[in-house]
């Protein structure tokens, strides 16, 4: 969460394309590794599989509208978590880090297999 944070502080440094995604996909990192923390006896391919529905489906979910879950979506954490607007570039930046999750994962372990 905090690199995601920092990626718009520090967003003067990146190249204008990475600022579009970067945040996004940390998100979807930050959502692979919770995952593994919660469900830390499941295989990697499950844990993927969680934060790939978890993370499609509050992008789905931005495409609901009414008064009140936008209003959460208008405090900073509820923006944070739920985002604003459905866009199908997130989806991609959402898969992209859960990716890095798992290539992360499968390297510090050093179990390529699961």
């Amino acid at each position: 969460m905090i690199l995601g944070l920092c990626s718009r502080r520090f967003s003067i440094f990146f190249p204008s394309w990475v600022n579009l995604y970067l945040g996004d996909v940390l998100w979807g990192l930050m959502i692979f590794f919770l995952c593994g923390f919660a469900f830390k006896a499941s295989e990697t391919r499950v844990v993927t599989v969680r934060a790939l529905l978890f993370s499609f489906a509050i992008e789905f979910s931005q495409l609901y509208h009414s008064q009140w879950i936008d209003s959460l979506r208008k405090t900073r954490i509820g923006g944070l978590i739920l985002g604003y607007g459905f866009l199908w570039s997130d989806l991609v930046s959402y898969a992209v880090g859960i990716g890095v999750g798992v290539l992360i994962e499968s390297f510090a372990t050093g179990d390529n297999n699961k």
